[in-house]
C-alpha cells in the first residue's frame, strides 16, 4: 500500500512519475467510489490513448480475480481522473464487443508489453475500461 500511497502523491505534487519504476510511463490516477464501503479509493494505473479515450486494463498483473477499482467502477461509472496536473469526471465502460476489447488491449500491450505476460497467467478474461470525459454539467 505505501507504494501507491507514494506513488499517487509524486503523481498529485509533480503531475507525473518522477522516480520509480513507473518512470517514463503514461500513468493516471483513478478514483472510484467503494461498491461496499462507499469510501473514495485512488488507485494509480498505466494508460493508453484510443483517439480522445483513455484506456485502462483490469489486469491485476494476470491475478485469477478482476481488481477492486474494477468492481467499483461497474457499481458507479463516474469516476474521477487526474491526469498531466488537471482532474477530470470521466465515465467508464468495458470495451464492448469483444473485437473492440481485443483492439483495444492489444493497442496498450504495444507500449506496455508486460500486459501480454498477464494474459499468459490467467484463465479469466481480463477486462479492458474505456474511460470517456464528461463535460462539467454531464457528471
Amino acid at each position: 500500500m505505501a507504494f501507491n500511497d507514494d506513488l499517487v502523491a509524486d503523481i498529485r505534487a509533480h503531475g507525473k512519475v518522477t522516480s520509480g519504476p513507473f518512470l517514463g510511463r503514461d500513468v493516471l490516477l483513478l478514483t472510484t467510489r467503494g461498491k461496499k464501503s462507499g469510501l473514495e479509493r485512488t488507485s494509480p494505473l498505466v494508460y493508453s490513448r484510443d483517439g480522445d479515450r483513455l484506456v485502462i486494463i483490469a489486469s491485476k498483473g494476470g491475478s485469477p480475480t478482476n481488481p477492486g477499482w474494477f468492481h467499483n467502477l461497474k457499481a458507479s461509472p463516474v469516476v474521477t481522473i487526474e491526469l498531466g496536473g488537471e482532474r477530470f469526471s470521466a465515465r467508464a465502460a468495458a470495451a464492448e464487443p469483444e473485437s473492440e476489447r481485443r483492439r483495444l488491449y492489444d493497442q496498450h500491450s504495444v507500449k506496455n508489453p508486460a500486459f501480454r505476460d498477464y494474459e499468459k497467467k490467467t484463465t479469466r478474461r481480463i477486462p479492458v475500461v474505456i474511460l470517456e470525459r464528461l463535460s462539467p454539467t454531464a457528471a
